[in-house]
């Protein structure tokens, strides 16, 4: 009887054969839980150990922002997982699995490093371990917008603005075609999809009045007011008194700044200024501004500069090239990737515009516009900040006249943009005039680039930008 009812429990294999007979009742309990925890054990799924992959451009540490998820969370292929930053860029890093989180292996603002663990994730064992593939970089944000960012490799483009409006109405960015650039899902394309499916008569968008151009002026506009005489605003930022010094890492655009300027200063710099009049220019910008605010563009100076020393460069290609570290082999670039100059929360970036020498004003403005957005969020890919071949940087905007840009390596030239000042200059008959003025400071590399060289690349970008529509006659 007691062998029989030990058979009954299924745990046989926990009881000796010659004690069969000395049922016990604690061995039976025993025995009870021993086939439980094998059964649990058996159930639970192989822990996979989720690596920090090489993100590229030699980084080999980058710091941890936000987390998206905590232990105990499911995740599935795709979802985000962290945020971290690097010296060059913020980067979200998704998941390569589905299963639930385990262990996150780093706390806030610690430095992770590549190749070592991101986080253990428990995946069920029967569907085997993915490839490590784990970097993807997208634009950060938060864990409430991240809907539907990619599926099955397919990356969807939104904004964030986008992917919270297509969740708060329950729409799968999947399931709608977006009409914007290189298929970016754009706000109307989620009302119009919303309407489809509610049968809503949605009312035309305002983007597609027609604003009239302003009347050409007969004279020249005035300069912006009191742009001359403005007063700098201190930052509002609270002061605290501690008597005591205060010792930080220095690490993030920091980092890189450190970096590349160590490289930087290696470089026989040559230095070459002139002053530019830009009344044309300014009166152009007027007539224009209007038409592209038709197409949400806003309409800055720096297009036009952009443009200016892309065909300057097409003449003189020696300032759009590299040299290499043992000074015997120039390479140059294909491609007029223009860097410009920002001034963010997190330091000074340089993200910048690709292949201008076959984009026009307005597409070099719009990608701007897209930068200076992205810039200011904090959320510019490493993609935006790589692979500069010239540089321009605007310090015109903070108000400064002059100044000594030192050159981005692996970059053989940068210019430096002033203020843009009313001043009285005299025409061709000696009379006076009111011009619009700004001045204008280069370097460039003198192991491979001559003063010549510079002032007649110089030259050439300055007639551009003081009889604009001679741009017409070399435009592509």
């Amino acid at each position: 009887v007691c062998i029989h009812r030990v058979r009954s429990c299924s745990s046989i294999h926990f009881i000796k054969p010659k004690h069969a007979c000395v049922f016990d009742k604690s061995a039976l309990q025993f025995s009870r839980h021993q086939r439980l925890f094998r059964a649990s054990a058996a159930s639970r799924g192989q822990i996979v150990q989720f690596k920090l992959s090489d993100i590229g451009e030699g980084i080999t540490e980058v710091t941890m922002k936000e987390w998206y998820v905590k232990e105990g969370d499911s995740v599935s292929q795709f979802d985000s997982i962290c945020e971290v930053q690097s010296d060059k860029a913020s980067v979200t890093i998704t998941s390569r699995y589905d299963g639930i989180i385990r262990k996150l292996h780093y706390s806030l603002d610690e430095i992770a490093y590549v190749g070592k663990p991101l986080v253990d994730i428990e995946i069920d064992a029967s569907k085997g371990v993915a490839s490590e593939e784990d970097i993807v970089e997208t634009p950060p944000m938060s864990h409430e917008e991240h809907t539907h960012q990619e599926i099955k490799g397919h990356k969807t483009l939104a904004t964030p603005a986008v992917r919270r409006l297509a969740m708060e109405n329950n729409i799968k960015l999947s399931e709608v075609v977006g009409t914007g650039k290189d298929n970016r899902i754009l706000k109307e394309d989620i009302l119009n999809y919303l309407a489809k499916q509610t049968g809503a008569i949605l009312p035309p968008s305002p983007k597609a009045e027609i604003v009239p151009p302003l009347p050409k002026p007969d004279t020249v506009p005035p300069a912006p007011k009191d742009r001359a005489h403005k007063i700098p605003v201190p930052v509002s930022r609270p002061v605290v008194f501690s008597g005591k010094d205060r010792t930080e890492p220095v690490t993030g655009f920091h980092k890189a700044m450190v970096k590349t300027m160590s490289a930087a200063l290696k470089i026989p710099h040559f230095g070459y200024c002139d002053e530019i009049d830009l009344t044309q220019l300014v009166q152009l910008r007027e007539e224009l501004k209007p038409l592209a605010q038709t197409r949400g563009v806003k309409l800055s100076f720096m297009p036009f500069f952009i443009k200016a020393a892309s065909l300057g460069l097409l003449q003189y290609p020696i300032l759009n090239a590299s040299l290499d570290e043992s000074c015997q082999n120039v390479t140059y670039k294909a491609s007029h990737n223009i860097g410009v100059a920002m001034d963010t929360e997190q330091g000074l970036i340089v993200p910048n515009v690709k292949n201008v020498q076959v984009c026009s004003v307005f597409e070099i403005a719009l990608e701007l516009n897209r930068l200076q957005s992205l810039g200011s969020a904090g959320q510019l890919g490493t993609n935006d900040l790589s692979g500069g071949t010239f540089t321009l940087s605007n310090i015109g905007t903070v108000g400064g006249t002059y100044a000594k840009p030192v050159i981005l390596p692996p970059e053989v030239a940068i210019g430096a943009l002033g203020k843009i000042q009313v001043l009285p200059r005299f025409n061709g008959k000696g009379e006076v005039f009111k011009a619009q003025i700004m001045n204008v400071s280069w370097s460039a590399d003198h192991r491979i680039i001559d003063g010549a060289t510079m002032a007649r690349f110089s030259n050439l970008w300055k007639s551009y930008l003081e009889n604009p529509a001679s741009m017409l006659l070399d435009l592509k």
